[in-house]
């Protein structure tokens, strides 16, 4: 695709963004009423009716009802959708709302309301309209997180999301585009204020870009080499996840070869398992916590609190009693005794009247 920030996207670019989807039964695509995802709704019309056989498309708009103008954005994204003879539905987020943490609870329940969607509609994808400059945003909030290889890797074009896939086509597009190819077309789009609005962390990270930008010369080029830093950073995340997996399939051997008692668990040799890699060795300690874990994802830099305690305890000389360790994670119970590791469900905490 030309790096043109500020021409239209072509029908022959659309067929190359949206190849990988073309033999999909049916598609949901997630559509606020804002210029990326409305471009994307357009482009994906204009797309489809040039294809002889191809997906359903079927337009979702999550209304999370914390703006007075959410619905009739959602009534507007409901028009044009039918003027391109697409399917809409719109799902409200109902209930109460958190008075803190507001865009990630709207986040997580955007994509459960989705997923559900797909679902319903036999739909195998949900679309996001994740530009480029989302990209090169979600970096730097990662960044400032102090997140690992994996976390800086930011957004994938594909991923597993609630039974279904979630796919950003538009990862590597500048927002500038989608812009540039409404208003060829003279459609309108929404304008959220909360883009805006600095008490969030993307809005803030916004208004840094063009002094960061300015380190660089030309201000388009920083969301251009932080989206290539992202995919760089995902290739090499995607390596080192191929070094685990041998050294999952190495170490359950050695599992295999141990006494294996009591209840489903994760069992790695202490002395095999100090052998490998340090990243290999977090990133295999989180995969047996989160599948052994009832407690969601551990924190990576709780997990990489947990393998200092184990070097530790391997670390001391066991004389007359071999080093131990025992502590919960996730709601995994990880135990080293006998020269083993042990990873297992932790048993459930008690409740206090």
């Amino acid at each position: 695709m030309p790096d043109d920030d500020d021409s239209a996207i072509s029908a022959t670019e659309a067929k190359r963004l949206f190849a990988d989807w073309k033999t999909a039964p049916a598609i949901v695509l997630a559509v606020s009423g804002g210029p990326d995802s409305v471009a994307l709704m357009w482009l994906m019309a204009r797309w489809r009716r040039a294809l002889a056989r191809g997906p359903r498309l079927v337009v979702v708009t999550v209304d999370h009802g914390l703006r007075a103008a959410s619905a009739r954005e959602a009534s507007d994204v409901k028009r044009l959708a039918r003027s391109l003879g697409l399917p809409h539905h719109t799902l409200r987020w109902r209930g109460a709302k958190p008075k803190t943490g507001v865009p990630a609870a709207a986040r997580a329940e955007r994509y459960r309301l989705l997923a559900k969607a797909a679902q319903d509609h036999g739909a195998t994808h949900i679309l996001t309209a994740h530009t480029r400059d989302d990209q090169a945003e979600t970096l730097l909030m990662r960044l400032l997180r102090g997140s690992g290889i994996a976390g800086l890797a930011a957004m994938a074009r594909q991923s597993p999301r609630h039974g279904v896939v979630l796919a950003r086509p538009l990862l590597q597009v500048p927002k500038a585009r989608l812009v540039a190819t409404l208003r060829k077309a003279k459609i309108g789009f929404a304008d959220d204020p909360s883009n805006r609005d600095m008490h969030f962390t993307r809005p803030r990270l916004r208004a840094l870009m063009p002094a960061l930008a300015a380190e660089g010369g030309d201000p388009r080029n920083l969301p251009r080499n932080l989206a290539r830093l992202a995919a760089r950073l995902a290739r090499a995340d995607a390596a080192v996840e191929v070094l685990a997996d041998g050294a999952e399939r190495y170490l359950a051997l050695k599992e295999r070869a141990a006494s294996r008692v009591g209840p489903p668990a994760r069992i790695f040799d202490f002395a095999a398992f100090a052998a490998v890699p340090e990243e290999i060795r977090i990133r295999l300690l989180q995969r047996a916590i989160d599948r052994f874990g009832h407690e969601g994802p551990a924190e990576l830099g709780k997990v990489e609190a947990l393998l200092s305690g184990l070097e530790r305890a391997g670390a001391k000389k066991p004389g007359n009693r071999p080093p131990k360790l025992k502590q919960t994670l996730a709601g995994a119970m990880i135990s080293m005794a006998a020269g083993q590791i042990r990873i297992e469900p932790a048993p459930p905490r008690r409740r206090r009247d």
